[in-house]
């Protein structure tokens, strides 16, 4: 090939000199990067045309067709041409040129800058793809490899900006590294996001404090939705009215937020709610109440149950029963908390293997609220919302069966109509 390489420089330099005398030197360099643009065009039709469009038709692809799909949306064989290209492109010049040639010097420093260009571009694809893939259903894990991704990204740009200035300059590398110790104070300070948001990402992925798919909630931010993407310098919070907010990475281990995953993960999603009972419409229940309250199969055995310890007692202390603040007695309010702690045991969408009861909290101006605190067999937003409504509805109901009142406050109308009453 050497041979054949000299003999052709030596003809077609012989040829030019012959009829172009003058011009002989510049219309070889003129033929040489006319062939290199001919050579280049033929290359670049064949891999673009030919083997970049049927490498899809290969029968082993089936296997590998989510791979090979992700590494050429993000355009991995193309660059990777492209690279290939600028590699035969240096070598034509290297085999027809003279090594120390100017135009030589210039072909190959262009070239150099070029291989270096699509190589990081082909790195990027090739971090890209394994993005795609780690985010698809098929591989999904639950690590916030976009910030990872990004700073791998970040470091490869320096590096090969680096190597670059290097080629411009026809400096060592290592000569360039040195003086970089002045800047890094200026690098610091360009680079504090990144840097930040990087010892951030790693917290967060270390303590598994937060993935892609938790349900994110941060008031300072006025964040409360689903997380979408973790970068490296911020995480992207997609809220319940479909809005999109963006959270500096590094707040997450500075700031306070609360994670809803603890609350998908079990499996159930608490209830916990009270109503209001207007404390004139307690009282103690009569026989009338009793004997209708009976009736009812989620209370006829905790009654017969009740009044039977109950009239024990009450012999045992030989109580006078004629005076109704004497011996023990069942309470409506009480019967009613019974009631519904019996209706939730039984309610065919409240997980029963987590905290279930019916408690009496602190009385005030408002009423005595009876809280409902269980959870829920689904984490699903609007099916929690609909059996929560759905016990609410029948408590409201069953209120006047135990003649109990629920609290409303007094509005204009309910004034308008005591003042009339007044006159």
């Amino acid at each position: 090939m050497s041979g054949l390489r000299s003999y052709i420089n030596e003809y077609l330099t012989r040829l030019l000199e012959t009829y172009f005398p003058n011009y002989s030197g510049l219309l070889f360099n003129l033929a040489i990067i006319l062939w290199i643009i001919i050579i280049a065009i033929i290359l670049h039709f064949i891999l673009h045309r030919i083997v970049l469009k049927n490498i899809f038709n290969l029968n082993f692809i089936d296997r590998i067709e989510g791979w090979l799909s992700a590494f050429n949306k993000h355009r991995f064989f193309h660059n990777t041409i492209l690279m290939t290209q600028s590699i035969i492109i240096q070598a034509q010049s290297k085999a027809w040129l003279e090594e120390t040639s100017t135009l030589n010097k210039i072909i190959c420093s262009t070239t150099d800058l070029a291989i270096l260009f699509f190589g990081l571009m082909t790195l990027f694809g090739v971090l890209n793809a394994f993005q795609t893939m780690i985010n698809s259903k098929a591989f999904k894990l639950h690590i916030p490899m976009r910030g990872i991704l990004q700073t791998i990204k970040l470091i490869l740009s320096l590096v090969f900006g680096l190597i670059a200035a290097a080629i411009l300059l026809g400096k060592s590398p290592i000569i360039l590294l040195s003086g970089i110790g002045a800047l890094s104070a200026v690098m610091m300070l360009v680079f504090k996001d990144p840097i930040m948001g990087l010892v951030a990402g790693i917290q967060l992925s270390a303590n598994n404090m937060l993935m892609i798919g938790d349900w994110l909630e941060m008031p300072k931010y006025n964040a409360d939705g689903d997380v979408i993407d973790i970068g490296l310098t911020t995480v992207k919070v997609q809220n319940w009215d479909k809005t999109i907010t963006m959270i500096p990475t590094y707040a997450l281990i500075s700031d306070s937020f609360k994670n809803w995953r603890g609350m998908s993960d079990s499996g159930g999603r608490r209830i916990k709610r009270r109503i209001l009972i207007n404390t004139s419409s307690i009282k103690f229940l009569n026989s009338d109440d009793i004997a209708r309250l009976e009736k009812s199969n989620l209370l006829a055995s905790y009654l017969q149950e009740k009044l039977d310890v109950l009239a024990k007692e009450n012999s045992k202390q030989k109580a006078d029963m004629s005076c109704m603040i004497n011996g023990l007695r069942l309470t409506n309010v009480g019967t009613f908390r019974k009631y519904l702690t019996s209706y939730l045991k039984l309610h065919p969408q409240i997980q029963q293997n987590m905290t279930l009861m019916v408690r009496q909290l602190e009385s005030s101006s408002e009423g005595l609220p009876i809280e409902i605190y269980a959870f829920s067999n689904t984490t699903s937003w609007v099916e929690y919302e609909n059996i929560q409504s759905d016990i609410f509805d029948h408590i409201f109901a069953v209120l006047s069966e135990f003649k109990l009142i629920a609290h409303e406050s007094p509005v204009g109308n309910d004034i308008r109509q005591i003042a009339k009453r007044a006159k």
